[in-house]
């Protein structure tokens, strides 16, 4: 004798096959909406690009651009285009995307989403290493500037980390530790230039951030660091995304936690360094951009990273462009322009009651 089932057991079964199937507003469908964001930025990094080697004190039509970069002649806008502009916007797009990067990697490796190598001494024990190099053992070359400020960088990171509580660092910790090595390294930085005047007019427009020395050569130097710098990064990205939901988690989930933090600090120290020893220390690149590209992305460090290597290079470069086109004939330098930037962005994002969280 067959029995009815009960209508609320039909429903039941009339919706478990559903319950199995794949969520359609799940990650796989926010996929495209993210790859589509990233092309975008492409594109306007493309145009950030065109813009940086197009406008300065001299500006260059779109026409002699082109003409400039394809078919060099030795012309004056040719020789302004391929040897002053386009090493200069590389380089920048170069720096950009190691700043930003670092910051990414920083924020998830101590689940803080205001945090960035500059906040956290990084930047500042590679200015040290760098201003030491210069004042006391008479280095000069980029080449030499990057093996001091990777040295600067990776004992500053470190002792950051140690005094922050090694496995037991907090957010809080981290950034007080932070705060008071930067301060002290800039204030040692600040002492080495009153005392020595010779290294003052080498390290005036190195200190504050500035493209404005980028050259074929230099691009050259340190271009190999970065490379591997990014490559660290990549490869952490999953390892990173179980860490955010707490040590115990990543765990349970396979990732090898010491392991993860050596190779987040590695691709910081990598990154900072080369990006410092090209450029000086520019601050707040590798804080807003990875921080506003969480809110698009959402927290997974698989996009978050691509997305901070695309984006933060649109921010510096048009920070360098802005900075000749308000200053002309002269220039104003990148880091400074960053730096009013982003102060007042920084203290916004303090202030906002619902700060993104990782």
């Amino acid at each position: 004798m067959l029995v009815d089932s009960p209508p609320e057991q039909s429903r039941a079964q009339s919706r478990a096959p559903l319950a199995r199937r794949p969520d359609a507003s799940g990650p796989r469908s926010r996929r495209g909406p993210r790859a589509a964001g990233l092309l975008v930025s492409v594109g306007v990094l493309l145009l950030v690009c065109v813009a940086s080697i197009a406008i300065g004190a001299k500006s260059v039509p779109l026409g002699d651009v082109w003409h400039g970069l394809f078919h060099d002649t030795g012309t004056g806008n040719d020789v302004i285009v391929a040897d002053v502009r386009l090493p200069r916007t590389v380089l920048g797009v170069l720096v950009g995307a190691a700043l930003g990067l670092s910051g990414a990697v920083m924020q998830g490796l101590t689940r803080n989403p205001l945090a960035e190598p500059g906040l956290l001494g990084v930047n500042a024990g590679a200015s040290a290493a760098v201003v030491s190099a210069i004042s006391f053992l008479g280095v000069t070359s980029v080449t030499g500037y990057v093996w001091f400020a990777f040295l600067g960088a990776g004992v500053v990171s470190a002792a950051v980390y140690v005094l922050g509580g090694t496995r037991g660092a907090t957010p809080v910790r981290l950034a007080l530790a932070g705060t008071a090595a930067t301060a002290a390294l800039y204030g040692y930085v600040n002492a080495v230039q009153l005392l020595d005047s010779a290294a003052l007019d080498r390290l005036r427009f190195w200190t504050v951030g500035s493209l404005a020395s980028a050259d074929p050569a230099t691009v050259g130097k340190v271009w190999p660091f970065i490379a591997a710098g990014v490559a660290v990064a990549a490869l952490i990205a999953r390892p990173l995304n179980a860490m955010e939901l707490g040590d115990d988690t990543a765990r349970a989930l396979g990732a090898h936690l010491t392991r993860t933090r050596v190779l987040a600090m590695l691709s910081v120290t990598l990154l900072c360094g080369a990006a410092t020893a090209a450029c000086g220390p520019i601050v707040f690149v590798g804080l807003m951009v990875p921080h506003l590209v969480r809110a698009l992305t959402g927290p997974d460090m698989r996009w978050i990273l691509p997305y901070a290597a695309v984006l933060s290079p649109v921010l510096l470069l048009g920070a360098d462009v802005l900075g000749r086109v308000v200053a002309r004939p002269s220039e104003l330098q990148a880091g400074i322009v960053t730096a009013l930037v982003g102060g007042p962005v920084f203290i916004h994002l303090v202030r906002r009651k619902r700060m993104a969280r990782l």
